[in-house]
């Protein structure tokens, strides 16, 4: 077939007036010209019609995963595979008599197609990394790292593939050499690999997520996860500075992950007021009339002479507690005594917000014991604190 077509081109250069010694060159380099000319045509042919006719499909469907997969980049990135493809099978018409020629332009080709490849997976796996981050279930997982270690591994088939054609060798055998020095690549993509095998881990078994607020007191790092990918976990502090970590110290160390207290809705509160145990005693009937007049216990309440202040406090700030309307009801309240020291007998409170966010649970706190600190008095119980210079004084 390439014959009748060269016989053809160049009876038509015969009768134009070429001469016969030059219609060998002629020949060829009118088919070329036709090759390119052809070449341009389904390049353009593709990207002003074929293109936008996908993008008027794809937009009719319901589906999102096909706006990703056939988007403008990723239409781009296939268009630039269609010059080599079609300059590799019609090159032999034009240069099939300058086998030194046809090889050298074959090999371009080649090249030039495993460079585009190589950038359209690139593209390919940015497209799926942006589907993965629109998913409800995949969203939250930590994938950059291996979609980069993905990249990687084609990048250096690539490589290899390209060093295969330039050459003439199988590529099976420059891997076959390249695995004698294992141990130099692993050494050089030691980070890269163990970082593979910790996102794995850490997607696996779901320990960190974007967006998650992690402690890590041996890295300094007390913030939001702002990215994670193949070689760093970036977290961004509470005073805006960024950390970064590897990701193969999160599955070696501890770290504390607070995803469970934002999931859950509440805030704990843990904080104690130490009570001066010389103003603990039993109730006088005066002070039970006295509870009774200003509303702080209930009349229905079970108190007696044999009731201690104490515990009459505690069950009124248990009940405060329990009818706060920014305290989580779902959630444990109690109040509690703990071991009593040298500072007094220390009164916890322990309960939750009803909110995870830190300035609303911070104002609840304070509201709380600022409570606690002024009803104190009423119940003829004193906080203790140790004395200042001006209670000397006085």
């Amino acid at each position: 077939m390439n014959n009748d077509i060269n016989k053809e081109i160049a009876l038509l250069l015969q009768n134009i007036g070429v001469e016969k010694n030059d219609i060998n060159w002629g020949t060829q380099l009118t088919i070329f010209a036709a090759i390119i000319i052809i070449t341009y045509a389904c390049t353009k042919l593709f990207r002003h019609i074929i293109i936008p006719l996908i993008h008027k499909i794809t937009a009719r469907t319901k589906a999102k995963w096909d706006d990703y997969l056939f988007n403008t980049e990723m239409m781009k990135a296939f268009s630039r595979m269609i010059p080599p493809i079609i300059l590799y099978v019609l090159l032999p018409f034009a240069f099939g008599k300058s086998p030194q020629l046809l090889n050298f332009s074959l090999k371009v080709c080649l090249i030039y197609l495993d460079i585009v490849s190589i950038l359209l997976i690139g593209t390919f796996l940015n497209s799926l990394y942006n589907i993965s981050s629109e998913h409800e279930k995949l969203r939250n997982r930590p994938l950059k790292g291996i979609y980069q270690m993905i990249k990687l591994i084609t990048i250096t088939i690539g490589i290899i593939i390209l060093i295969s054609i330039l050459m003439d060798q199988d590529p099976t055998s420059i891997l076959a050499g390249l695995g004698a020095s294992a141990a130099v690549l692993m050494l050089i993509f030691k980070d890269s690999i163990l970082g593979l095998v910790a996102g794995v881990q850490l997607s696996a078994n779901d320990m960190l997520r974007p967006g998650d607020w992690i402690t890590m007191t041996k890295y300094g790092a007390d913030g939001y996860v702002i990215e994670v990918s193949l070689t760093t976990v970036k977290v961004q502090n509470f005073d805006k500075t960024i950390t970064t970590i590897p990701p193969y110290a999160l599955v070696s160390d501890s770290f504390q992950n607070w995803r469970g207290m934002r999931e859950t809705g509440g805030r704990r509160i843990k904080r104690s007021v130490n009570i001066d145990m010389n103003t603990v005693h039993f109730c006088t009937p005066d002070e039970i009339q006295s509870f009774i007049d200003k509303g702080l216990v209930d009349k229905k309440t079970d108190i007696n002479e044999k009731t201690v202040n104490l515990a009459i406090f505690r069950n009124y700030i248990l009940n405060y507690l329990n009818n706060h309307p920014k305290v989580n009801k779902d959630l444990m309240i109690m109040v509690r005594q703990m071991q009593p020291a040298s500072e007094g007998m220390p009164l916890e409170i322990y309960c939750f917000s009803d909110t995870p966010d830190w300035i609303p649970y911070e104002a609840l706190q304070s509201e709380i014991f600022e409570h606690v600190m002024a009803m104190v008095q009423e119940f003829n119980l004193r906080i203790f604190q140790r004395p200042a210079g001006t209670d000397f004084k006085s």
